[in-house]
């Protein structure tokens, strides 16, 4: 299942694209703004973003900039009144990747966001290739050529989140809330009991690597 963030400061809208998403079985997370939208991101995994433009605290140009600054390169569909090709022009200018104007067609909007979604590779393959070990993120295994792990939900999740973002470093909490959920009653404490297993189970596989960062928490090392 695909995970889409939606960011829009009218609760209205919020509701309705959620529902018009998850009808077509898409995991649907809200923000009311830029700021909440890219806390959301810290916590979970998400597939695809629906942007508005003009939001409180941050707007949908600086949300996109912030994210491209970074490189990251998921894909961004800006939904706004703002009609204006100036507009629209500045949305392209700061790294989105479509664009619609309100009112919106909701058909063909998941028209858009399916072909977002193909364009990046996701639909077909939601998969994380690290030389010739393959994260498969609808089996929950990673393999190599010879050998096929399945895991466990929990610790899947954690390897792939971690190997999402190869190089950053992730907080105990972080991974606790993103993982568990935030309202879980699970203490910290599993997040390590998880990594131990990952780096047991895997301590024989050179192309990756789970670092801890002292005093912070972990990240995940590409050796390939």
């Amino acid at each position: 299942m695909f995970q889409i963030l939606v960011a829009d400061d009218d609760k209205n809208t919020r509701l309705l694209l959620k529902a018009v998403l998850e009808s077509e079985s898409y995991s649907v997370i809200t923000a009311e703004n830029g700021e909440e939208a890219l806390e959301a991101m810290d916590r979970n995994h998400i597939d695809l973003v629906v942007l508005d433009v003009m939001m409180p605290k941050m707007d949908g140009y600086e949300f996109t900039k912030i994210l491209r600054q970074t490189n990251n390169n998921l894909p961004i569909l800006m939904v706004s009144a703002k009609q204006l090709p100036a507009d629209k022009k500045k949305g392209f200018l700061v790294g989105t990747d479509d664009y619609m104007t309100k009112p919106i067609d909701e058909e063909e909007m998941l028209l858009r966001i399916k072909a977002l979604l193909r364009r990046a590779k996701i639909v077909n393959e939601h998969k994380i290739e690290i030389g010739s070990v393959v994260l498969d993120y609808d089996s929950l295994t990673v393999s190599r050529p010879g050998e096929t792990q399945e895991l466990p939900q929990k610790e899947f999740l954690l390897l792939y989140k971690l190997l999402s973002y190869p190089g950053k470093i992730f907080t105990r909490i972080q991974l606790m809330d993103e993982i568990w959920g935030a309202d879980s009653e699970t203490g910290w404490e599993t997040v390590t009991v998880h990594i131990g297993r990952l780096r047991k189970r895997f301590e024989s596989w050179e192309e990756f690597e789970i670092v801890s960062v002292r005093g912070l928490g972990y990240k995940a090392v590409k050796k390939v």
